[in-house]
């Protein structure tokens, strides 16, 4: 045991804990009386639903995370990750292919190990309660898949930038920064085209009442918009979205069949125009230029204790590397990452509430309204979450926050 071992176990155990306490308070703070701002407009039997929903989700939630961070714990007080990195090295004196497989053999493990929690998340919790729609089939191509892209996307990224470290050093950070910032726009731009068809079928919207409504709302806010696609999210969940990507010409709506079933063409214009709303106030490229930065500053303090002796001897490592530099980091990062996600969950919720103004000033003040709980009621989400919950893990303010900013 050294100081940077037990500040590891220090951070690790006050990060679980922290989580845990938050979830707790929240799960207590779940209100039997639906809200009076909600009395006639929210369905009191799905409020009855939505309590159980949450209290079983949020117990589940609760086990996982325990069993997550016991299983961590263990790794770092038996040494499993000292084994693993002994192992790689059986198997490869390369830093770029050592660091592949040290953290392939992890995820791939992680992965697996979450298997059964997920199947009774999808086929145990979300059956119940009259969401699910993804067969036992869909499950196992979306896992297939997934580990595919893994592959072929996550692969080559991480080798790149192990690769720049083994060639240039600490110096490394610039290169990689680009490189990351560079793929992030471009997976901005073709998101949509490239990863959602291998998982999900987007068709033009056809000609009618909801097409033209929406080109109209679009003309009318003064926002070019040509692409309009419906997605299958019936495929997996009864559960409704929608969302915008994309920029310039690649730019598209896409509304989830789930939505379009279940809101009136007015609500879906004013939850498109809410959209609208984020882009004409510049809110997904200063997110997107926040993150850049944040990614910048993240890689720069790395580059600070890369290779760095003392990380490697908090595991008991000789030989200090790239992969075991990245698992220890990680962790003594922790604090700053927490302190950045509230900063940007705090600029979310304003962005938030900014999108629902300029939906509210073209004149769909009571449609948004409507549309947000009908969403909320479909989802059976969480109408009264603790403030300190709300602070910590928000990206959007809550419901009734929202309904008291439009009223």
């Amino acid at each position: 045991m050294n100081t940077i071992f037990l500040l590891i176990l220090i951070l690790l155990s006050a990060g679980f804990l922290a989580d845990l306490v938050l979830d707790l308070i929240n799960l207590n703070h779940i209100q039997p009386q639906l809200p009076k701002l909600l009395e006639g407009r929210y369905d009191s039997e799905a409020y009855c639903r939505s309590q159980s929903y949450l209290k079983e989700n949020g117990l589940f939630g609760v086990l996982i995370s325990t069993l997550t961070f016991a299983v961590v714990l263990v790794m770092f007080l038996a040494g499993g990750f000292t084994w693993l990195n002994t192992f790689v090295y059986t198997i490869t004196a390369s830093p770029v292919w050592s660091a592949l497989l040290f953290f392939g053999i992890l995820g791939f493990l992680s992965d697996l190990a979450g298997v059964p929690f997920e199947l009774h998340s999808i086929f145990v919790i979300e059956e119940k309660y009259v969401f699910n729609k993804t067969t036992p089939k869909i499950f196992v191509v979306d896992k297939l898949k997934s580990w595919l892209l893994a592959l072929l996307i996550g692969l080559p990224l991480f080798a790149f930038i192990v690769w720049m470290y083994s060639l240039t050093g600490k110096s490394f950070w610039l290169i990689a920064w680009a490189f990351i910032s560079l793929f992030s726009i471009l997976m901005s731009f073709f998101y949509s085209t490239l990863i959602v068809p291998i998982f999900n079928k987007q068709v033009p919207l056809g000609d009618g009442e909801l097409r033209t409504a929406i080109e109209e709302l679009s003309s009318r806010a003064g926002f070019q918009l040509s692409r309009i696609y419906i997605i299958n999210g019936s495929k997996r969940s009864t559960k409704a979205n929608a969302y915008f990507s994309g920029f310039g010409n690649k730019r598209r709506i896409v509304l989830y069949d789930t939505l379009i079933n279940e809101m009136t063409t007015p609500q879906i214009l004013a939850v498109l125009a809410h959209e609208i709303g984020h882009y004409k106030k510049k809110h997904i490229i200063g997110t997107m230029i926040l993150s850049v930065l944040q990614t910048g500053v993240l890689l720069f303090l790395f580059s600070l204790v890369a290779g760095n002796p003392a990380l490697a001897k908090a595991l008991n490592i000789a030989q200090p590397n790239f992969h075991i530099s990245i698992l220890v980091f990680g962790i003594l990062y922790s604090p700053l990452s927490m302190l950045t996600g509230l900063l940007f969950n705090y600029l979310s919720r304003r962005f938030e509430f900014q999108a629902d103004a300029f939906a509210s000033d073209l004149g769909y003040k009571q449609e948004l309204g409507d549309a947000l709980i009908n969403l909320s009621e479909k989802n059976l989400s969480n109408l009264t979450p603790h403030p300190v919950y709300v602070f910590a893990h928000y990206s959007h303010p809550t419901l009734l926050q929202r309904l008291q900013r439009l009223t």
